[in-house]
Formats: structure tokens, sequence, C-alpha cells
């Protein structure tokens, strides 16, 4: 049973960090794609980051490119999601997603091309 984990949410002043992780288990963690979304009050869910299995090549979306980054450790089972210079609209659950890579797609950075999902975590940036 393949389950993710995150952590590392919470509350914080605009303009500060925060670092979330995701620990997988069951499954064999190296031979999967990452990403991390999130999901706002009334909004749908939306793309943030994505890693390739290899770590290679990492995808941030626009509007966290260059506060954002996205990294994984194998030999932890690991992804994170480094967060700097946080912003209100940052505030959302942030959710951690896995799926085993395939060379018939590139990353995905789409919410309907991953099979597994975490049950997310609280991330409240106040002004």
């Amino acid at each position: 049973q393949v389950q993710l984990v995150e952590s590392g949410g919470g509350l914080v002043q605009a303009g500060g960090s925060l670092r979330l992780s995701c620990t997988v288990s069951g499954t064999t963690f190296s031979r999967l794609d990452l990403g991390w979304f999130r999901q706002a009050p009334g909004k749908e869910r939306e793309f943030v980051a994505a890693i390739s299995w290899t770590g290679g090549s990492t995808f941030h979306a626009n509007s966290v490119k260059g506060r954002f980054t996205i990294s994984r450790d194998n030999a932890k089972n690991t992804a994170n999601l480094q967060m700097s210079s946080l912003k209100p609209e940052d505030t959302a659950v942030y959710y951690c997603a896995a799926d085993p890579s395939s060379f018939l797609r590139s990353v995905p950075t789409v919410t309907n091309e991953y099979g597994y999902w975490g049950q997310g975590t609280q991330v409240t940036v106040s002004s």
C-alpha cells in the first residue's frame, strides 16, 4: 500500500520561509516522479512543482518560480519543497503526489497524471 505523508506546514508571516516534506512508503521511491500541488479555499487544485525520478529535471509554476524549490532524497524516501519569500496568496493546503515514471511521458504537472496523493498540510501566510 503506497502512502504519502506530508509535514512541515504551519503559520508564517509574509516574507518568511517553510520547508515541506513528503515521506513515501510502500513502493520503490527511486522510480517515482513526484509533485507538489496546492488548493486554496474555493479554488481548484493547482500545480506547484515537480521533479523527475532521477532528480535531474524539475519544474516550477510561474507563480512560485524563484521562491520555491523542489528536491528529493532517495536515501530517505522523501520529497521536499523549500518555500521562501512567502506571500499571503500562497496560503493553501499543500499536497504531495507521486506516480511511477514512464518513458511515454514527461514529468507530470497535472493532477490526473498522479495516482498517489497525500492528505495535505496546511500552509497559512499572514500579511
